[in-house]
């Protein structure tokens, strides 16, 4: 099973506008070439047209024209994207001329082309912060009906193949949320089902992982994880998903029958929910490292549409990845 093969082929069946707001950035551009001729996506720059124009012709890019070019300070719809920027922010205090200056801001800019319907995804971070990526998100794309959090997941493809499916896994929360509230526990876990469907193309074997599998131990941080796999599956009863496991138990056959008979999930999960970041960013860096699995992410998950934040330290192939993984996320949303 080659997934991101696979969603590659799905992104360039049914191709999404995608925009880049880091339009003049080397990498960016780079991938961008790749994508474009590749035909994976629609591909949005924003940058200066002459600028990129130029760059292209210095990295020697054979497929830029092909882009959609979106000056931030000279374009048609400025007016009407700081009108809408006006009315969504007014309440907050935001004024006219305020929104006016924000939406020469690129990052704003994407975002507000993904609410006009402009763009279906935005990818950004290879010079932008995390915070700088997801302000401007949250503020105007902002969350699914229902979910209330922005959570990060990772693709691990480990060694083992017995492992998940086919040796392929989804952890969350690893990127965003400190120290989630059971609720919140629970929408990370809905959400990346959905993920996990959409991009995976498996029925999702949800985790709720603790140092407990099923009152082996007795803590507030367990009963906190308990709390979240009954409102997860409040919320989407459809869902298999059992909790409190431990990591053994989720993954073992042999340990999941001993220490969880009968749960539909032990013993086989492929979608592991960690009770806070600091365990997920840790586990996942664990078995990147350790277990020598590549880690792909981190994939924003509950927005109304998909706005994803890269590494600074991403490299081409990176960016040509997360753009291919967008994609899906839209056209699973659509």
């Amino acid at each position: 099973m080659n997934l991101m093969q696979d969603i590659i082929k799905r992104a360039q069946a049914n191709r999404q506008r995608i925009v880049l707001p880091e339009g003049n950035e080397e990498r960016t551009l780079k991938a961008a070439d790749r994508l474009l001729g590749d035909k994976v996506a629609d591909i949005i720059l924003i940058g200066n047209l002459s600028e990129i124009k130029k760059l292209a012709e210095q990295y020697r890019l054979s497929h830029i024209d092909k882009a959609t070019i979106i000056d931030p300070l000279n374009h048609p719809k400025k007016t009407a994207y700081a009108d809408l920027l006006f009315e969504l922010r007014k309440n907050k205090g935001l004024s006219l001329e305020q929104a006016k200056e924000l939406v020469k801001d690129p990052l704003y800019l994407g975002c507000l082309m993904i609410k006009s319907g402009d763009a279906d995804g935005e990818i950004a971070g290879a010079r932008n912060t995390t915070g700088n990526v997801l302000r401007p998100a949250l503020q105007i794309v902002k969350t699914r009906p229902n979910i209330s959090v922005v959570s990060g997941a990772f693709l691990m493809f480990v060694q083992d193949h017995s492992y998940g499916t086919d040796g392929i896994l989804v952890f969350a929360d690893c990127a965003v949320l400190p120290n989630p509230t059971a609720k919140e526990l629970a929408e990370i876990a809905v959400t990346t089902a959905h993920t996990t469907r959409t991009l995976v193309g498996v029925e999702p074997l949800v985790s709720m992982l603790s140092f407990s599998t099923k009152g082996s131990a007795k803590h507030e941080l367990i009963d906190k994880v308990t709390e979240a796999t009954r409102i997860a599956k409040e919320m989407a009863p459809e869902l298999l998903i059992d909790g409190e496991l431990q990591a053994d138990a989720a993954l073992v056959p042999s340990v999941g029958k001993s220490k969880a008979s009968g749960s539909p999930v032990a013993g086989k999960a492929n979608v592991l929910i960690f009770p806070n970041l600091e365990s997920g960013n840790i586990a996942y860096k664990l078995v990147q490292r350790l277990g020598n699995a590549d880690a792909v992410g981190p994939i924003l998950q509950g927005m109304a549409a998909p706005v994803n934040d890269l590494s600074r330290g991403c490299s081409i192939d990176d960016i040509y990845k997360m753009v291919a993984i967008c994609a899906n996320q839209a056209i699973g949303l659509k």
